[in-house]
């Protein structure tokens, strides 16, 4: 280090300290900051106290409205909670007569994550759903009341709470053939208690939802609160921020408690008034909890019981086909869009797994194959489809590759850095009369991009995935560990994914096998700066790797797969093309475009207006 580099880092460091001397608070300002931090803590405990009584006041609220709802109900708030079960070969419903609502639910055929060979969405510990009525002396939460079972079945049980001088509550049940539970609400002459304008409930519907596979973190970013609009089409909560009582501003038809591959949903026949109220509360991995969610919704409700509240709930497994069939079965005759719950991407990317790859996929796990299989065999059919763009890509870089030589002789008078314009010129002119267009290689990436995007959004979504093991992976749904710990290491978490490890790794050779293509075909110091690039293109693998290494293996092994091939047919095309005839084919399209010259088009053309407008530029400033 010579003597003017460490007078420099001293005028440097004097110039910092200097700064930092010069722009300390002085004694005032810090004292004013000092007043500032009193008052906010100041505040912040006036809000606390505000809050306080504001809950306080809620509770008294709710134990006045259980104070009028005991004289209504007085026999109904006294009995002994008791198990009515609806159940199908799917699914298994626990009623309790305290609420009158379901408690659990016991979805048949599906394991947990820990291997039971049936799943439970949700317990009473889980999930509360009440309906509360505001009449004109008194409220009803149903939560409170005990009903009384009659006409029960598997499938069906009329719920009765009783009021008194033939006031009654019933709720009615009917379970489907599947997964499908019908619900009417219904008032019996009761009429009286409420207002003549009275024509609205309000409903409160909570849980918490299970973590149901092995991996927290992946299954968690597809856990979300959704609902449908009755205008058409669906909306969320961000399921990576927290949201309290966030208002919905549009009318809805059904409210979804949404995990990665299963969901319980309300739908309403007469909707959901705009302005409910969600909750979306993301948990910690230790919890054993995805999120917290709450619904505060508004619904028609008639006082004289001529027209009964009624619902249907769906407690079962996130599949695109089986989610169109189920809504087929609905009573209310709406287009509810619950194949919505199955995420498939944005607008373009959702064209492309609702009208392709379901129906391969479908095609595919129909002839009974194992699904590592069925990712393969759609992996080939993408590039068999793809082939003739990437084949046109690949001899259009073999073209400039073949061609570098003549280009370097041409364009070698343009090698000062203000002389660029010209030289990318030169080669455009040049590429014109060989008859080779440069932007062709870019046709087959951008044709190939939406459908890697497609899949990343298809296969995570996938529940014909979950629990379906193939070579080394036990389960495709999920990470694929080679090595696990207990403690969690930033970035990486608490294990490394193979099939994560692999697609890296393939993303290498894919990456060097690219750039050494294009640095065959690039000319003088498009060269040099495509040595500083592949450093950058080197490191991408590396972001991917603290990207993928939470995501499903299944996921995982589809781009392994999709480079490994890709990687492949660029090593066939290579060394099945002869660069002396692809010359040779060149030549004779230069000898026919100089007896027949061509105008120039396209980026020719718009380079050499570039061009042509630049040394007019030039030429106007040498003359002032």
């Amino acid at each position: 280090m010579d003597k003017n580099t460490v007078t420099g880092f001293i005028l440097i460091a004097a110039v910092l300290i200097g700064f930092t001397w010069w722009n300390q608070p002085s004694q005032e300002q810090m004292e004013e900051v000092r007043k500032q931090d009193s008052i906010a803590q100041v505040q912040q405990k006036i809000r606390a106290e505000k809050k306080a009584k504001e809950q306080e006041k809620q509770k008294a609220v709710e134990m006045a409205a259980l104070a009028d709802s005991t004289a209504a109900f007085h026999a109904a708030l006294q009995g002994t909670a008791k198990d009515v079960i609806l159940k199908n070969d799917k699914l298994e419903l626990t009623l309790s007569t305290k609420g009158g609502t379901v408690q659990k639910a016991v979805i048949k055929g599906y394991e947990d994550r820990m291997d039971n060979k049936d799943l439970t969405l949700f317990d009473a510990n889980d999930q509360q759903l009440k309906f509360l009525l505001a009449g004109k002396d008194l409220n009803i939460i149903t939560s409170d009341l005990y009903f009384t079972p009659s006409n029960q079945s598997d499938s069906t049980v009329t719920m009765t709470a009783v009021a008194g001088n033939g006031q009654e509550l019933v709720l009615t049940y009917l379970l489907g053939k599947d997964y499908l539970l019908h619900m009417s609400l219904e008032a019996r002459g009761m009429s009286g208690l409420f207002s003549p304008s009275y024509n609205q409930m309000d409903i409160v519907w909570t849980e918490r939802c299970r973590q149901q596979e092995k991996g927290f973190t992946f299954e968690n970013r597809y856990a979300s609160l959704t609902w449908h609009e009755t205008e058409g089409g669906t909306d969320y909560l961000n399921e990576a921020k927290a949201y309290q009582d966030e208002a919905i501003e549009e009318d809805f038809d059904w409210v979804a408690f949404k995990n990665q591959f299963f969901s319980a949903v309300m739908i309403s026949k007469d909707g959901y008034a705009k302005n409910a109220l969600m909750t979306s509360i993301p948990q910690e991995k230790e919890t054993g909890y995805l999120k917290e969610y709450a619904a505060k919704m508004k619904t028609a409700f008639d006082p004289t019981g001529q027209k009964p509240s009624e619902f249907e709930f769906y407690f079962g497994p996130n599949n695109f086909r089986l989610l169109q069939k189920v809504e087929k079965e609905s009573a209310f005759g709406k287009d509810l869009e619950m194949e919505r719950l199955v995420y498939l991407g944005w607008p373009l990317f959702r064209i492309i797994n609702r009208w392709f790859t379901l129906y391969v996929f479908d095609w595919l796990t129909g002839l009974g194959l194992n699904m590592g299989i069925v990712l393969i065999l759609i992996t080939l059919l993408l590039k068999a489809i793809t082939f003739p763009m990437v084949k046109k890509s690949y001899m259009s870089s073999a073209k400039m590759r073949v061609l570098k030589p003549k280009l370097e002789e041409a364009t070698k008078k343009y090698d000062k850095p203000e002389d660029q314009m010209q030289k990318q010129q030169a080669m455009m002119s040049l590429y014109a009369k060989y008859g080779v267009s440069p932007l062709s290689g870019c046709l087959p990436m951008l044709i190939q991009m939406p459908i890697w995007i497609a899949m990343f959004n298809f296969v995570p979504n996938a529940i014909q995935l979950r629990r379906e093991s193939f070579m080394w992976i036990d389960d495709l749904s999920t990470y694929d560990p080679i090595i696990e710990w207990s403690s969690n290491i930033w970035l990486i978490g608490d294990h490394l994914s193979l099939t994560c490890i692999l697609f890296c790794v393939s993303n290498v050779l894919y990456s060097y096998m690219t750039m050494r293509q294009q640095r065959d075909q690039m000319v003088g110091q498009q060269a040099e700066q495509m040595k500083m690039m592949q450093w950058m293109m080197y490191l991408m693998p590396v972001m991917f790797f603290f990207m993928f290494n939470d995501y499903s293996s299944g996921l995982n092994f589809y781009y392994f797969v999709s480079l490994f091939f890709s990687a492949a047919i660029m090593w066939t095309l290579r060394k099945t093309t002869n660069d002396e005839k692809l010359l040779a084919i060149l030549e004779a399209n230069y000898k026919e475009n100089q007896n027949n010259p061509k105008k120039m088009s396209g980026m020719a053309a718009r380079l050499e207006a570039l061009q042509k407008q630049a040394e007019e530029m030039k030429r106007q400033q040498g003359r002032r």
